[in-house]
Order: structure tokens, then C-alpha cells, then sequence
């Protein structure tokens, strides 16, 4: 069994573009901190290995995270706690995907695909990358969870069919940028995503972990902001907004129970009832589409 308590570390860092070998040292180092703390896992940014801007150099960065030697030494750090951490993946087709890279126990657990690579406003995501087409928990050494990349978290069938699959902790690794130069002291774009994280933890009666980049990058300012919100829609800590930080929360399973015991929404949901609405709607809107 699962331990029903567990130190998790939120690793604000600001990577630095295009250079996988510095961003593998630094996450080594914040790696350790997290290990000294007692943490049981450590979760980084989106595009964490190799920075968020990367446009064509993505086809040069890309990797698999399963075998490639460079990333040996998270693999072995793995045994001593789950590393979590974004780059681009390139598959066996040789597509390149944004994606999230699960290490534990010495190896690659699990992989996540960002679904939606966005493309408008600032974003050219969908440009360089392929999309995923997956989202499923899986177990760990400190529970169900599942993962997501960014603007994943903005879609509301993929949170849900996470908690629907028996994730009790959904972490989501981001690279959201401000435009704004960093004087206001809390940014709106926390505000906005902070109600969006509550009203997913209270819905699903799941932790979020949500853990986003600082720095700048050609041009454009991340904000941070990262933090755990528990199951009943409350954050419990905040990391620093435009800097860098190492943040710490507790996981607690039991928090889950009590939660989902005191509302029952997510024990009563019914799974074949929205299969079945799905099923026809996409059978509808596919029928107007061809008419």
C-alpha cells in the first residue's frame, strides 16, 4: 500500500533556452534540496529541460526519455524520489510532443502528451509539435495520480476523466506567461487560474498541484505562482509569482476520503450515463457536418 501522507516539492525554476545539459544540471541540484527535505517526489515546470520558446530547435532537443543517456542521471535519482519534469519527446514514429516525463524507481514510469498544444494570441504550439491523444492515471509509489501539460487543464473532459480513472492527486506542469513587466503583486493571471485549480480540486475532490515557470524568455514574463490546492478548494501554499522557488505540501490521501465521503458527486457520478449523451452528440454534431 501506498503511504497515505507524502512531502511533494514544486520546483519553480526558469530553464534556460535550448540548453538541455544546463537544465538537466539544474534540475539535479533542486532534485537533491527536495531529497534533503524529505520529499517524496518533485514536480517541474512545463518544458522544463529545455525551456518553452523553442520553436524549430524542438526537432534538435528532442529525445526519449526512456533510453536517452542524457537523462540517466534522473533516472537514478529516481529511485530515491518520483521526479516529475517536462521536454520534448520524440516518438518512435519520430513525431516531437510536448511532453511530461514520469521517472520513478530508477526508470521512466509513465509519459503524458500534450493533448492541446494551443496555437492563438502569443501561443504557436500546434506549429512544433504533434498532439497527444491519451490521459490516464496510474499508480505510484505515493498513489494514483494523473498528469497534465498546461493548457490541458483548460479543457474540462481531461481533469475529469483523470479523477474518473482513480487519479486522487492531478498535477499539471505549465509554462504561462504574462506580458505584464512584474510590478503587480499578484498577477491576474493567478487570480484566473488559482478559481479555475479551487473549482476543479472542489468538483473532483482531487489535490491539484500546479507548478509553473518563472523568469523571462524572448520577450516574455512567467509569472510562477505555483501551488497545491486540496480537496475541499482551498490552496494551502503559493509559490513566489515572477521568481524563482522551491515550495513544499503535503499529499494526504485521507483528505481525498473525507472529501468525496462528505459530497458524494464524484462517487455518484455516472460514467455510462455521459458515454451515452457523449456518443450521441458526436453522432449528431457528425451528421450536421456532413450535411
Amino acid at each position: 500500500m501506498p503511504d497515505q501522507k507524502f512531502k511533494i516539492a514544486l520546483a519553480q525554476i526558469a530553464p534556460a533556452l535550448g540548453d538541455l545539459e544546463k537544465n538537466i544540471t539544474q534540475h539535479i541540484e533542486w532534485t537533491n534540496r527536495a531529497i534533503a527535505e524529505g520529499a517524496s517526489a518533485i514536480v517541474f515546470p512545463e518544458l522544463s529541460l529545455s525551456g518553452y520558446s523553442l520553436r524549430d530547435l524542438n526537432f534538435d532537443l528532442a529525445l526519449n526519455p526512456r533510453f536517452d543517456d542524457r537523462l540517466k542521471p534522473l533516472r537514478e535519482l529516481s529511485a530515491k524520489i518520483m521526479i516529475v519534469c517536462g521536454g520534448v519527446e520524440e516518438s518512435r514514429e519520430f513525431g516531437v510532443y510536448n511532453s511530461a516525463f514520469v521517472f520513478s524507481s530508477g526508470e521512466l514510469l509513465a509519459t503524458h502528451r500534450k493533448v492541446y498544444p494551443p496555437t492563438y494570441g502569443i501561443f504557436e504550439e500546434l506549429r512544433y509539435f504533434s498532439a497527444g491523444s491519451a490521459a490516464r492515471a496510474f499508480e505510484t509509489d505515493i498513489g494514483k495520480i494523473g498528469v497534465l501539460v498546461c493548457e490541458d487543464l483548460w479543457h474540462i473532459s481531461l481533469p475529469y476523466l483523470l479523477a474518473a480513472d482513480g487519479a486522487n492527486v492531478i498535477i499539471t506542469l505549465a509554462a504561462s506567461p504574462t506580458r505584464l513587466a512584474g510590478t503587480e503583486s499578484v498577477p491576474k493571471n493567478y487570480a484566473i487560474n488559482s478559481q479555475h485549480h479551487c473549482a476543479y480540486a472542489r468538483l473532483l475532490s482531487s489535490y491539484i498541484v500546479f507548478v509553473n515557470r518563472a523568469g523571462f524568455e524572448d520577450g516574455v514574463n512567467f509569472w510562477g505562482g505555483s501551488e497545491i490546492v486540496n480537496p475541499n478548494g482551498e490552496p494551502q501554499v503559493v509559490g513566489k509569482f515572477f521568481d524563482e522557488d522551491m515550495i513544499y505540501g503535503e499529499i494526504d490521501v485521507n483528505e481525498v476520503r473525507r472529501a468525496r465521503q462528505f459530497s458524494r458527486h464524484v462517487l455518484d457520478d455516472n460514467l455510462l450515463l455521459t458515454q451515452s449523451v457523449m456518443r450521441r452528440i458526436i453522432r449528431e454534431k457528425s451528421l450536421d457536418e456532413e450535411v
